[in-house]
Parts: C-alpha cells; structure tokens; sequence
C-alpha cells in the first residue's frame, strides 16, 4: 500500500478501500481529522485524496492551493469566506485560491489536493440538490456534470442509480474513481457500500450495478500520464 512517503501511490494498481472501517488520523489542526486514501509525494505536501472531519467550531488558517483543490461535502455544512456549503456541494478551488476553512457545526468532505494543475480553471461551487439530474444512458440511471473542460482531461459526475438498475459496461483509457456517497453499488465481485472508495487504473472496464439503489461519485480521465 505504501511506497516511500507515499500512500497507494502506484496508479496502475486497482485500490479498494472501506473508508468506514479506517480510523481517523489527527492533522495539522488539532480540531480537523483526516482519512487518506492515497498521496503521491511529501506527507504535507503532497497529491492526495482524503476523507476529511471538521469538529464542530473548528477552523485553519487562511492558506492557498497550489495545484487546486477539490472538496465534495458527505456531511454537515463546509464553509469559508465565500459562503457556506451543506451536504451535496461540490467546490473546485483552481490554482490560486485561497481562504480560510471552518465549520460551526462540524462537517465531513471528500477531498483531493494538488490534482488540477494549469492556470485558466474555472472556480465552481455547484450544489446537486439545485440543479436538475440528466438521463443517463441506461434505464434507471440519472446523471449531473460536475466538473468538465474542455482543455483538461478529468470529468466528474454524480451518478444516481434505481434498484435494480446498472451503470453501463464502460473503457476507462484515463482510469476512474469512485465514492459511494449513498447505498451501495457492484463492481464485479466486489460489493461497495456508502463510505467505499475504488480507483481504477487505465484500461478499467465494467458495469456498476445496484440492487438496492446508490448514490455515487465518478471521476474519470485523470490517471493518463500519471
């Protein structure tokens, strides 16, 4: 799992993890916890995925995000001095950003460091419960576009399944990664719940089924050239 300073660092390998089951590690604010999932370089400066707590009034300095910052909020209200987020929100802070984090009532955040290189993103906050699902390309599949330029290669969607229904058989030349936000999903024999999170090397192929419906996060193209 762990190669030098990193964590699941080598992205031809397929990962699986139950972040569930993992126990929080402290981070550098004593009221800010953190699960990490993989990181490629230093321990605190490095490209990294986590599962990330804030306690209640809990708060970091301002600071910048070199490389961007991408935070999807599972739980509670996320804020800044821009605004506040709730359950549901999806926030891409490009290179150049900075603020200053805090959470009143405590929150819990899908979050990705250092993995939107380039100058001329776009800084997006798009809240899923305010914009309408797409039809997916398969019965019972529901679709919203998080994140897609046309100058970079990562594409990010929510995807919301029925009970029964199935993500299509899909070639991932860029790899892909998933967090299960919601019920559970299939991958093969592997059965995902809410909490797990998969990353796929390029070539990955598949179809994703759910028989109890399932809320779950798809991020694909980012592994090319990694």
């Amino acid at each position: 799992m762990a190669t030098g300073e990193g964590l699941n660092a080598d992205f031809s390998k397929r990962v699986l993890i139950d972040t569930a089951a993992l126990d929080w590690q402290p981070s550098p604010s004593a009221s800010v916890w953190r699960k990490r999932l993989d990181l490629a370089g230093p321990k605190e400066a490095g490209r990294v995925t986590s599962v990330v707590r804030y306690d209640p009034d809990s708060a970091f300095p301002e600071h910048g995000h070199p490389d961007g910052e991408e935070i999807f909020v599972l739980d509670g209200v996320f804020s800044d001095e821009h605004g506040h987020y709730p359950a549901g929100t999806f926030l891409l802070n490009p290179e150049g950003f900075s603020h200053a984090p805090f959470s009143r009532g405590g929150c819990v955040l899908f979050v990705k460091l250092r993995q939107y290189p380039g100058l001329g993103r776009r800084q997006i906050s798009h809240d899923m419960r305010a914009v309408r699902w797409e039809r997916g390309p398969a019965a019972g599949v529901e679709v919203q576009t998080l994140y897609r330029e046309p100058d970079h290669p990562e594409v990010i969607r929510l995807v919301r399944l029925t009970a029964g229904a199935t993500w299509p058989r899909v070639v991932y030349p860029g790899g892909a990664e998933i967090f299960v936000i919601e019920g559970e999903i299939r991958d093969g024999s592997d059965t995902l719940k809410t909490g797990a999170w998969l990353r796929m090397p390029p070539g990955s192929a598949g179809p994703l089924k759910s028989e109890t419906g399932a809320l779950f996060y798809l991020r694909t193209g980012h592994l090319t050239g990694d």
